[in-house]
């Protein structure tokens, strides 16, 4: 057997180890290899909430046996990068300063997921509070992060689609904090 597969095979086991203690609420696991996915269902079968933290080439069993999966990847800070020489008395643009070289151009914009996903967390009037809008979105697809489309929090991303979403800040009764809601235009 090779020390790889002994290495996995005693996390594994130490994992299962753990699990049965019944001391934990839930278990993180870092890992961009398959054989953990029987682990992680395993998991989420005793009712324990599993994150799961690996790399853009993680399977993507694995990464939907996991309540949240989130990519590595989008982790990493931007690296500056040099900047190029330009003509003289042109500056270069502070955007253009770092990049992050892990990192791919951000992916297609997923609409039709994101819509059907409000659409199951919206109430009968089509607005939907945006923590519950979130949740649905990973229920649905655990490794979603609206870092992965250049925006740091899902407020933000709602917010700059004003061609899909329209917002709305309401302040609950008997709070004094606003809360965002959303709906399909």
């Amino acid at each position: 057997m090779s020390a790889f597969l002994q290495r996995t095979v005693r996390s594994l086991i130490d994992a299962m180890d753990l699990l049965y203690t019944r001391k934990f609420d839930g278990f993180c696991l870092v890992t961009s290899d398959s054989d953990f996915t029987g682990l992680a269902v395993r998991i989420r079968e005793e009712g324990l909430t599993v994150l799961g933290f690996g790399e853009e080439k993680t399977p993507e069993a694995f990464r939907n046996a996991c309540h949240k999966f989130i990519l590595t990847e989008i982790l990493r800070p931007a690296a500056p990068i040099e900047k190029a020489p330009s003509a003289p008395g042109v500056a270069a643009s502070d955007d253009q300063a770092t990049a992050s070289p892990a990192r791919k151009a951000n992916p297609k914009f997923p609409r039709k997921f994101m819509l059907d996903a409000l659409e199951l967390s919206s109430d009968d009037s089509g607005w939907a509070h945006l923590g519950t809008f979130g949740s649905y979105l990973t229920k649905l697809q655990p490794d979603f992060d609206s870092r992965l489309y250049g925006f740091k929090k899902l407020s933000d991303l709602v917010r700059a689609k004003t061609d899909i979403f329209a917002t709305e800040e309401r302040v609950p009764e008997g709070q004094s904090r606003k809360v965002l809601y959303v709906r399909a235009k």
